[in-house]
């Protein structure tokens, strides 16, 4: 008897043990490698308020800037694979970073599982309100006049939009220099200025400008127009397929080893959290195109995307620094 209660005793403690390590109230966090008050900042601040009821847990955000957002990937990559910490980033470091990159410190289709797609990121070629071109075929037709003025403004090397520069250069037989510049805001601030010819960036940094008559939006990225400028047409309808593949995308992502239960919930929590009113409406607001797509889908995109970048990016020989 004394030996049955001992075992009895040992058991319940096993268990509580483990019941308080499952309930350590760690909170669960949302890792993004950008600083505060920027769209994928503002949209994993409406993810965790979502998620907070979803979940029935506390959520935070934690901001990881740097390298490129490859601090917080390394960090998600680190943590224990057990559902509580979840990358919150957008696709190019998964897609484009191993093709340029000589050496990275994850494998980005074996160290993460995809959870959900959250949003696109429409992307614009943009102008000076000033400039005498107001449409892309006009820029395009400025260019061959001015070739000397290919400068071309954009936020980073080694993005979809820098090789979509490239194409376009490609395509109508001019060539155009990417000049990089240090986030949105100083990039916008000279295209107003009329201190770069064009510029190219998410739609988010200069929807507003647009629309005061500071700059001019010539085309939209991607396939099909975008809600908030229905008169602006595609760089397709341009006659130029350059930009096709151009918008980026933001998705959810958790270590490898993660259970497949909890990846499942996890899922399901985004992409409910996605499909409500209030947080689309949000999205939104920041000029994002909100999606709610599985993890399979999610990398089902990825993967056309490296089918479709790979002979672009190999052509170009460009090679980031490490």
């Amino acid at each position: 008897m004394a030996s049955l209660l001992k075992t009895l005793l040992l058991g319940a403690s096993i268990a509580l043990t483990g019941a308080g390590a499952h309930a350590d109230n760690t909170p669960v966090r949302l890792v993004i490698g950008f600083p505060p008050g920027g769209a994928l900042d503002n949209l994993a601040r409406s993810l965790a308020e979502d998620l907070r009821t979803a979940l029935g847990e506390s959520v935070l955000v934690e901001n990881r800037p740097g390298a490129s957002s490859r601090i917080s990937i390394e960090a998600v990559k680190a943590s224990r694979p057990d559902g509580r910490t979840i990358l919150l980033g957008s696709t190019p470091p998964f897609v484009l970073f191993p093709m340029t990159y000589s050496r990275l410190n994850y494998d980005a289709e074996k160290d993460f599982i995809p959870v959900a797609h959250l949003a696109y990121v429409p992307s614009v070629i943009s102008a000076g309100a000033n400039q005498s071109f107001k449409t892309v075929p006009e820029y395009v037709a400025w260019l061959k006049k001015n070739p000397g003025g290919g400068s071309v403004g954009l936020t980073n090397l080694g993005g979809g939009l820098h090789f979509s520069v490239l194409q376009l250069s490609k395509a109508i037989g001019v060539p155009l220099a990417p000049v990089t510049y240090r986030g949105g805001a100083p990039l916008a601030t000279d295209i107003v200025g009329a201190h770069v010819p064009v510029g190219t960036d998410a739609l988010a940094s200069q929807l507003e400008l647009h629309r005061a008559g500071k700059l001019r939006i010539l085309g939209v990225a991607g396939t099909k127009r975008v809600s908030w400028l229905p008169d602006v047409p595609t760089i397709k309808e341009a006659g130029y397929d350059a930009f096709d593949r151009a918008n980026a995308s933001y998705a959810a992502f958790v270590p490898a080893g993660t259970p497949k239960e909890m990846v499942a919930k996890l899922e399901a929590a985004f992409v409910a959290a996605m499909r409500k009113p209030q947080v689309r409406a949000q999205v939104d607001r920041m000029g994002l195109e909100p999606t709610g797509l599985s993890g399979a889908e999610t990398k089902r995109i990825m993967d056309e995307d490296r089918v479709y970048w790979r002979p672009i990016v190999k052509a170009s020989g460009f090679k980031s620094e490490d």
